[in-house]
């Protein structure tokens, strides 16, 4: 099992969508981080956990980017496989989430 820890492994506070709107964009979370492990699970067979736990909170487009983003390269089946979302402290970003991967080929 592969996991990412989204506060501690990349920001407590994660940006905006795209590299040029600033520092910890949802674009560089997906590019040097998600993408990355996401391959290594796929390669292995496991899956990649990613805990949302412990930041200041999510700007919708961060999480757009990354996980519909993702959707968009990868497809939807495969990154629903792959992927294991957690958060306890924010129940509702589980299925925010899931939409904008489930609605990534209507983009």
């Amino acid at each position: 099992m592969y996991v990412i820890r989204i506060a501690s492994d990349f920001a407590a506070n994660p940006g905006a969508r795209y590299r040029s709107d600033g520092p910890k964009s949802g674009e560089e979370f997906r590019g040097d981080m998600l993408e990355p492990r996401f391959l290594l699970a796929q390669e292995a067979g496991m899956k990649l956990v990613v805990d949302l736990d412990g930041t200041e909170g999510y700007a919708t487009s961060f999480l757009e980017e990354a996980f519909g983003g993702l959707a968009r390269k990868y497809s939807i089946a495969s990154v629903l496989a792959t992927l294991d979302l957690v958060s306890l402290e924010e129940t509702d970003l589980l299925e925010e989430i899931l939409s904008y991967i489930r609605e990534a080929n209507n983009q």
